[in-house]
């Protein structure tokens, strides 16, 4: 059996998280997936999967060799492309995470209009709102919201959005004014798990370099956006979260935003690929298509929620 091909079969299988997944994926039958994974496993020595008649699990050698199997396809892959400077019409499976949020209200339906226009790509959407290792997790391209330190990924700047800090008009009548960070030990936080659950910081006063540390006790801890959101909304709480994620409550004036002049500068938004995925038709198509939608989108949604 090619190893080339077993690889594709497993690396198949746990993008699908089956043996039948991979073969229909693939073409094959999944007594065809299972010699390939046991021909790996011959080769390498260890077992690479542990099966059950629900899932797969990798093994601890199995995700090594996963990672480096992934990481032998995409080379092969760019080598193939390279050789025969193709630039065909897009096509395959485009890879894509954004976070959660994000994905679901400005990268979802760009990448609906993408597929329409390009009917030969498939696409598989991650939302995640962790940083994925894209070498590691088969990703094509990613949207980060974050100031970028890896060297190894180029980046396409699309926008930038800001933290603020927001509660609802029904909700600021009936509590103590707002004026300054530490008033917010006086109020009801509903708090996100990735923005802070038992302080906020805010950036450090003119002439000193220490933050500001606002210690909290939450009456709501939530790990949906949506679910903040609605809650301060209601009226139930102040809440921190990224602009972008309360631009139209903003716009609309259910919310209002506070201590706009608290901020920390605003943090950069790009597209991410590893390098030499842009030469690949799928991954340029997308970038071509994404970066003038997503520009404009970010500026208006950023802007409809700037103080």
């Amino acid at each position: 059996m090619d190893r080339i091909d077993a690889m594709k079969l497993f690396v198949a299988a746990l993008n699908e998280g089956s043996l039948a997944g991979a073969g229909r994926k693939l073409g094959k039958s999944p007594a065809a997936v299972t010699r390939a994974i046991a021909f790996l496993e011959a080769h390498v020595g260890v077992e690479l999967l542990h099966r059950t008649t629900r899932s797969l699990k990798l093994s601890e050698a199995g995700e090594r060799y996963a990672v480096a199997c992934r990481r032998i396809l995409v080379d092969l892959e760019e080598a193939r492309m390279g050789a025969a400077s193709e630039r065909s019409a897009p096509r395959g499976t485009l890879t894509v995470t954004a976070p959660v949020a994000a994905g679901e209200d400005l990268v979802r339906p760009l990448l609906d209009a993408f597929m329409d226009k390009y009917p030969a790509v498939s696409v598989r959407l991650h939302l995640l709102d962790r940083p994925a290792n894209l070498i590691d997790e088969g990703i094509d391209i990613a949207l980060r919201l974050a100031h970028l330190a890896d060297s190894t990924l180029v980046a396409i700047r699309v926008g930038e959005v800001r933290r603020v800090v927001v509660a609802a008009p029904q909700y600021l009548a009936q509590h103590p004014k707002i004026a300054k960070p530490s008033d917010l030990t006086l109020h009801q936080v509903i708090a996100m798990t990735h923005f802070g659950l038992d302080s906020w910081t805010f950036p450090p006063l003119a002439g000193t370099a220490m933050p500001r540390s606002v210690s909290l006790a939450p009456r709501l801890i939530v790990n949906s956006i949506r679910a903040a959101v609605a809650s301060t909304v209601e009226g139930r709480g102040v809440t921190r979260l990224f602009s972008y994620h309360v631009a139209h409550e903003v716009a609309s004036g259910q919310l209002e935003i506070l201590l706009a002049g608290d901020e920390y500068p605003a943090l950069p938004v790009h597209l991410v690929a590893p390098h030499g995925r842009l030469s690949v038709p799928k991954v340029r198509a997308f970038v071509d298509f994404a970066v003038p939608l997503l520009r404009p989108a970010f500026a208006q949604l950023c802007g409809q929620a700037s103080p």
